[in-house]
């Protein structure tokens, strides 16, 4: 690849080529040799001209990784329209319908061989996600009358460490079929605690990233 005249643009493909190598090799096992082949001509000089090591990629990926999260959270956050059940409907339907949660089942990432990526989730969930966007949408259901619980934090904990763990098949690896038993029990707490967020179609969505997922697995073995 020339080097790009456009520094954004270049940038955005080192941490495009970078995510792509830790998830499939881990971190450690990805070089910065690796990292400038995959660009396709980029030199060894122009990618130290944006980053000084390989922590500063990776610490450059994550927060990329994240920004879009951040950013989908916050607006359904923040919108009036909706109570604060409808808010955690809407993100869960948001979540599981996004393309990149393709790509990522697709490549089927072991992240307990990523402890990097995982500590990076998370700590993202424990200090960013939870206070900052599922608690505060917890908090005002409260106030609304959509959700009814004594325990905002715990509950917003609950969610996040079950859906971003629990039921991630990049970090808990089983058949789509086990997998999709869990997504049902865990539906079956949440009615349990008066929390009505999955319906027939994200069933059929969870299915399908498993599938995707277990293929991927399969193709390697």
């Amino acid at each position: 690849m020339a080097r790009n005249k456009y520094p954004e643009e270049t940038i955005n493909q080192i941490l495009t080529v970078s995510l792509h190598l830790f998830v499939q090799k881990g971190y450690e096992q990805t070089s910065i040799q690796d990292i400038i082949n995959g660009l396709g001509g980029l030199t060894k000089g122009a990618l130290y001209h944006h980053f000084k090591s390989k922590e500063e990629i990776m610490q450059a990926v994550i927060e990329h990784l994240f920004k879009d999260v951040d950013e989908m959270l916050s607006g359904i956050r923040d919108d009036n329209e909706l109570s604060g059940l409808e808010k955690l409907q809407k993100i869960s339907r948001v979540s599981l319908g996004n393309p990149a949660q393709d790509e990522m089942a697709s490549v089927a990432p072991n992240l307990l061989r990523n402890p990097k990526l995982l500590a990076a989730q998370i700590e993202h969930m424990i200090e960013k996600a939870v206070p900052v966007y599922i608690q505060p949408i917890i908090e005002q259901g409260m106030r609304d009358g959509s959700i009814r619980t004594d325990y905002p934090r715990e509950l917003s904990e609950v969610l996040l460490v079950l859906t971003n763990l629990w039921l991630n098949p990049a970090v808990i690896q089983t058949s789509p079929e086990m997998m999709l038993r869990k997504v049902r029990l865990f539906d079956d707490i949440l009615k349990g605690l008066g929390l009505d967020l999955f319906d027939e179609h994200m069933f059929q969505r969870y299915e399908e990233l498993f599938r995707l997922s277990a293929r991927e697995v399969n193709s390697e073995n």
